[in-house]
């Protein structure tokens, strides 16, 4: 299922941040973290929290971290005396010229540089719950975004097993008309081999039992109430809300299992364009049953 949620703000240190999380549909749950440098120690509690919270998706989170401060600067001691010196030795030897100012002299390379502060791990601990925090509420918001998706979704689920069920009746119809369709259609092709009359020197007994072959292979009743029964584990499914989404997976390939049967047994031209149109109905339901938790 596909969601989206957003958590920012400001930690105790000034540092800004923010949260993003993304999920698209899966088989399976896979995270795939962007962390700043230093916050590696995060990640096993994210995966731990989010394997509570969903069960299937590709979901990607990334945090950002921004700090509005200027780098500290300090004199290097050594690199100014050196370079005192050698000002003040070029000085002397050009007579008439200025002494060396300050400012030209702390702008020479190497005579300031950055001050890298003592890391403090107890602010930086604090740091981590405070983003660990944060980003809980960002999965909710997450969670909450695939719910409404799937409000969405199980009405087009129920639509679609409605769907089936429908068509389910409508071949069970004319499923009934095969064994006298399959008569009629021997009775043809024995005129047409036989000449007119020729029928009549075939046993009706003898006719009845081909018939009756041609029936048995043709009856499609066993799929049908399968069919009937996956539709009603369907809806079951759905009745039973979180966790359904690799059952619901699973259903459908039965689904198309039964539909498949069904065509291939089909002695009539509306039984066969039942039997497709059912296809094509499962096919939509197989689709959507991917984007379920």
């Amino acid at each position: 299922m596909t969601g989206f949620a957003r958590e920012s703000g400001v930690l105790a240190d000034g540092t800004g941040f923010v949260w993003e999380l993304r999920s698209v549909n899966g088989r399976g749950l896979d995270l795939r973290l962007r962390l700043p440098n230093g916050q590696d120690a995060l990640e096993p509690a994210l995966r731990e929290g989010l394997g509570k919270r969903l069960k299937r998706g590709n979901v990607s989170a990334t945090l950002s971290l921004k700090r509005e401060e200027r780098p500290r600067l300090t004199v290097d001691p050594v690199a100014l005396d050196g370079a005192l010196a050698l000002a003040l030795d070029l000085a002397a030897r050009i007579p008439g010229s200025a002494p060396p100012r300050p400012e030209a002299l702390l702008a020479l390379p190497g005579v300031m540089r950055s001050e890298v502060p003592e890391p403090d791990e107890a602010l930086e601990e604090a740091k981590r719950a405070e983003l660990a925090t944060a980003w809980g509420r960002a999965l909710e918001g997450l969670v909450a975004a695939r719910r409404a998706e799937g409000a969405k979704l199980l009405d087009i689920l129920a639509g679609l097993l409605d769907e089936i069920a429908i068509l389910r009746e409508a071949a069970a119809s004319a499923a009934a008309d095969q064994p006298e369709a399959q008569r009629r259609r021997m009775l043809d092709q024995l005129s047409a081999l036989l000449g007119e009359g020729g029928t009549a020197r075939v046993p009706e007994e003898r006719l009845a039992q081909e018939v009756a072959l041609l029936a048995q292979k043709s009856d499609v009743r066993e799929e049908l109430d399968r069919l009937g029964a996956h539709i009603e584990a369907a809806r079951a499914l759905l009745k039973a809300g979180e966790g359904a989404g690799r059952k619901l997976d699973f259903l459908t390939q039965e689904f198309v299992r039964e539909a498949n049967t069904l065509c291939s047994k089909s002695a009539s031209v509306p039984l066969t364009r039942i039997g497709l149109d059912l296809k094509a109905a499962i096919e939509r339901l197989k689709e959507q049953a991917a984007n379920v938790e």
